[in-house]
């Protein structure tokens, strides 16, 4: 799935004056904000398994160039920056399932990636390079791969995807099998976002996390959130939304424990925000608002300023609604200022 009138991965031939050989490609891949929900749930079978809704942020995102090398081995694979690991694990994954639905012989190529994701904090930087990775070496062999085949090419990647490959739609998606487990509604409800980062916003290292069994009650809890999610977004209530993703965010500790929580929940109870939502696997967090509530703009900076003062550093404010035009955006709607972000990699 992709958003309409503009397409994910594009494909340029050479000029009358160039090599004629290499095919270059493009892709680009967005991140997301953390987890709305997470948890253990059953599918269709009733099977258990891990899943997670992801919280969808526009304008941070990872690009990828992949230049096609005719008559080298496949192997012969260059990554820019070298430390991408997922990403060429990605790229060569591609050029095998491309060359096998093309007929053309896999070669080696040049893949080059850069972005402006902040690293480590749980925005799926590192499946947004993956997916852009697959999409610029679909494109450059012409091709336009669906999303359950990117999903596939992503897990086997990078062992777990964020659903980064599909559209803003929310879906509950197992991230470790790469499908979709239930289309949760059309759309979410529009929120503001005031987001931070929390235990100093340094990076989680997910496999280092403790693993906790998931027992009976565990799954029931997160099915009774699953309902109530699906609820929220088919009758467009933003409160319960919130209530959803505080109830996950509150779970999410267990493992977590980072020690700002409870000041992040005083802070978001205080300024009348209907909840929080946190990167289960990672630093960044948010407080949720509801855009038609009163007061908004008196609401979002004073849970700005609560947020500096007790030492938890905010980043962007966001809306999940369509873009604002530039004569309606609130000042209050910052870029992102955090630091802690990929080096950008271009062609010169």
């Amino acid at each position: 799935m992709t958003r309409p009138g503009k397409a994910p991965g594009t494909i340029t031939r050479p000029g009358p004056d160039s090599d004629p050989n290499p095919t270059r490609g493009t892709g680009h891949a967005p991140c997301h904000h953390g987890e709305l929900l997470q948890g253990v749930f059953l599918d269709a079978a009733g099977r258990r398994c891990a899943g997670l809704v992801t919280l969808p942020m526009a304008g941070p995102g990872s690009r990828a160039e992949f230049v096609r090398r005719p008559g080298t081995p496949p192997q012969a694979l260059t990554v820019v920056p070298a430390d991408r690991t997922k990403a060429a694990a990605a790229a060569a994954l591609t050029v095998e399932e491309c060359a096998r639905r093309s007929g053309l012989t896999p070669c080696g190529g040049e893949l080059r990636l850069g972005g402006d994701i902040p690293v480590g904090l749980g925005m799926g930087s590192s499946t947004s390079d993956v997916i852009a990775t697959v999409r610029a070496v679909a494109a450059a062999h012409g091709l336009h791969l669906p999303p359950d085949t990117v999903a596939g090419l992503a897990v086997r990647a990078e062992r777990a995807s964020d659903p980064l490959m599909l559209d803003a739609r929310p879906v509950l998606f197992a991230q470790r099998e790469g499908r979709v487990l239930e289309v949760l509604g059309p759309a979410l409800p529009h929120l503001v976002v005031v987001g931070c980062t929390l235990g100093g916003g340094a990076p989680v290292d997910t496999l280092a996390l403790p693993v906790r069994e998931t027992t009976d009650a565990d799954l029931r809890a997160f099915e009774r959130l699953r309902a109530l999610l699906r609820r929220a977004l088919a009758t467009g209530d933003t409160a319960l939304l919130g209530k959803v993703a505080t109830a996950s965010a509150r779970r999410g500790q267990q493992v977590l424990g980072h020690p700002e929580f409870d000041s992040l929940i005083a802070t978001a109870r205080r300024t009348g925000a209907v909840g929080v939502q946190i990167a289960h696997s990672g630093a960044v967090a948010g407080v949720l608002f509801d855009p038609a509530a009163a007061g908004l703009h008196h609401r979002v900076r004073g849970c700005r300023r609560a947020l500096d003062d007790q030492g938890i550093p905010t980043t962007r404010t966001f809306t999940t609604a369509p873009p604002l035009s530039p004569a309606t955006t609130p000042k209050e709607f910052t870029p992102w200022t955090s630091t802690s972000r990929r080096r950008s990699v271009g062609r010169t």
